[in-house]
């Protein structure tokens, strides 16, 4: 007689990770994947090797169209996690407002069309999670930069509203300098970012920690939240 065979075991849960090439969003996707998570990867740039098992697709966050689109594909996704970003400086008077308007497309518009589509279809369990910045409290020479990721935090905590009775959370990650490509950017020179009092810029790797422990089954209870790593630069 055949020995039955195992009945297969649950299907990984799927995350939507964007600005996962590089940064903070590809420190999330690969403690995803380490952790057992399908992932797929949105972003406009491809890094020469990619994590194994990560399905990265190309696109422009800043074409509404095109993420709409995007999005629909990916309907039935368990998490969304908006890490892409993009930095730019000046102060007032000498700020430029297309520079404004991209910031804007990519944080504020992006992360409302992607949650838009995958979040009606989530199940119970859903998460949803945005990464901000500590300058969304205000930093001199960040006006527009700061605006766009203060306008996560509303987005999170008037999703988490909608969402909490059919359990789906919304939270936003807020770290300081991270170090990260974008702490190089030349498009910042003039404007370099401070040391934390601990010494050292937050490691990438330190928010995807935070990060999958939002996604899990044990951070239910989390929503509606901001949390601040900064090192100790908000003491």
């Amino acid at each position: 007689m055949a020995e039955p065979r195992p009945s297969p075991g649950p299907a990984p849960r799927h995350a939507v990770v964007t600005g996962a090439a590089s940064g903070i969003g590809a420190a999330i996707a690969a403690r995803l994947l380490a952790a057992g998570w399908r992932v797929t990867g949105l972003d406009r740039a491809a890094p020469a090797a990619l994590p194994e098992g990560l399905d990265l697709r190309r696109l422009d966050l800043t074409d509404g169209a095109a993420t709409r689109a995007m999005a629909a594909r990916l309907q039935g996704a368990d998490a969304l996690v908006h890490a892409a970003g993009m930095l730019r400086v000046g102060r007032l008077g000498e700020d430029d407002g297309d520079d404004g308007a991209a910031m804007w497309r990519l944080h504020v518009e992006a992360a409302s069309v992607l949650a838009g589509v995958l979040a009606p279809a989530m199940a119970a369990g859903g998460r949803i999670l945005l990464i901000g910045s500590r300058t969304a409290q205000g930093a001199a020479g960040r006006a527009q930069y700061a605006a766009s990721k203060a306008a996560l935090v509303a987005l999170a905590r008037s999703w988490a509203a909608e969402l909490a009775g059919r359990g789906i959370t919304a939270n936003v990650i807020a770290p300081a300098a991270t170090d990260t490509p974008m702490l190089r950017d030349p498009a910042r020179a003039g404007l370099a970012p401070r040391l934390p009092p601990i010494g050292r810029f937050v490691q990438p790797e330190e928010v995807a920690a935070l990060a999958a422990f939002l996604l899990s089954a044990e951070a239910a209870a989390i929503t509606g939240q901001q949390i601040v790593i900064c090192g100790g630069a908000s003491l």
